[in-house]
């Protein structure tokens, strides 16, 4: 049967394959018109569809074709933004995703790049440190070389054995300028570091004196008296004459006897006579008469005396014998003539008074007119006392 023929004399397609004519129906040419597949390119027609081998470009059906497509794949595990010749090829503005500020695709810029290596190289600030990032203070510091040993210098001021005092160290017992100190081998100044042990203040310079004397009644409380009296100056006149240079800490009348402090220490000797560290004294004072009750209470809430109020911080009756009392006082006060003139005025005159304790240093079973040296624990509590 003969085709036939278009107007211009071509055979109609249409008619002599109408399966080529229903593409327009299923999703061929959206024109209406009927094309030919690219050279490579897919039919439009399923896969099951086709028949005979694959055309050159095209890769095989597999079992990959059953996967599900992933985002960014198709159905057949390609990337559908690849062509068949493995090129991507070029997005439209419309087929672009929008670039979103903030975010990062891909590699920097350069100019962020250099950006980010700005960052990162330190700067030279001048601004000052934290305070936290100070060393926090603590015992001195020597060059290498220089110093004594700490347990060295415990050892020499008489604390303990050398090995003891590690073990003193080790235990976390010794200060050094408030800082406790359990490092082994450390060096100090023995001049000018201060060193406690279990809060106590160790004496380290050599060159201190502390000494107790026993001032026996009648004797002057100065170091000489032009009249030819007998003097405290006469019990240490050889140690005087050896270069050392003391002095009495506070004074006792001619009639009073008892403990007399005296050293080289001139701000402890400062301290232990300012009234403002309140250092007690201790005094025991026959007085004429049987003690009435209520003197006590009567000194500890203060007499009025020609040169202002004084008072007691302890008092106490100890013994009455033969018409006579002993008391004992304590107060902070050093006053001349103090605790003779609060028992005078409430009647009660002294017939002996003797001073026996002045802060942690007690006179003992010394006896008069003798000098000893203060033990260290002592010398310690002294330095306690006032704050030293």
């Amino acid at each position: 049967m003969n085709t036939p023929a278009r107007r211009d004399g071509t055979p109609d397609r249409r008619r002599d394959n109408p399966r080529s004519a229903n593409t327009r129906n299923t999703g061929g040419s959206r024109s209406g018109r009927a094309e030919a597949p690219r050279s490579g390119g897919r039919t439009e027609a399923p896969r099951s569809g086709r028949a005979g081998a694959p055309r050159s470009g095209e890769r095989t059906d597999s079992p990959r074709s059953d996967r599900r497509a992933t985002p960014g794949q198709s159905a057949g595990g390609r990337n559908p933004a690849q062509s068949a010749g493995g090129r991507k090829p070029a997005q439209s503005a419309a087929g672009r995703k929008p670039h979103r500020k903030g975010t990062s695709t891909g590699k920097p810029s350069k100019p962020a790049a250099k950006r980010v290596a700005q960052r990162v190289v330190p700067t030279v600030s001048n601004a000052r440190p934290a305070r936290h990032q100070h060393r926090e203070a603590g015992p001195a510091q020597l060059p290498a070389g220089e110093g004594v040993r700490l347990q060295k210098v415990l050892a020499q001021a008489g604390v303990a054995s050398r090995r003891a005092a590690e073990e003193l160290i080790a235990a976390g017992r010794v200060e050094v300028d408030g800082n406790i100190v359990v490092e082994q081998g450390l060096r100090v100044d023995p001049e000018n570091a201060v060193i406690r042990v279990d809060g106590v203040r160790v004496v380290i310079n050599k060159d201190l004196v502390h000494l107790v004397l026993n001032k026996p009644r009648g004797w002057q409380s100065t170091m000489s008296d032009d009249l030819g009296r007998p003097c405290v100056g006469d019990i240490v006149s050889e140690r005087v004459a050896a270069g050392q240079r003391l002095f009495h800490v506070g004074r006792l009348d001619a009639d009073t006897e008892g403990l007399l402090l005296l050293t080289n220490d001139g701000e402890l000797a400062h301290r232990l006579m300012h009234p403002s560290f309140e250092v007690p004294k201790t005094y025991l004072a026959t007085v004429k008469g049987v003690l009435a009750r209520g003197v006590g209470k009567q000194l500890k809430a203060g007499i009025e005396l020609e040169d202002g109020p004084a008072s007691v911080d302890e008092f106490s009756l100890l013994e009455v014998h033969e018409g006579q009392s002993l008391v004992r006082l304590v107060l902070h006060e050093g006053r001349k003539h103090i605790v003779r003139r609060l028992l005078d005025a409430v009647g009660f005159p002294v017939i002996r008074l003797v001073r026996t304790n002045i802060g942690p240093v007690a006179l003992g079973d010394q006896r008069p007119g003798t000098l000893r040296v203060l033990g260290r624990n002592e010398v310690g509590g002294l330095y306690q006392a006032v704050k030293l």
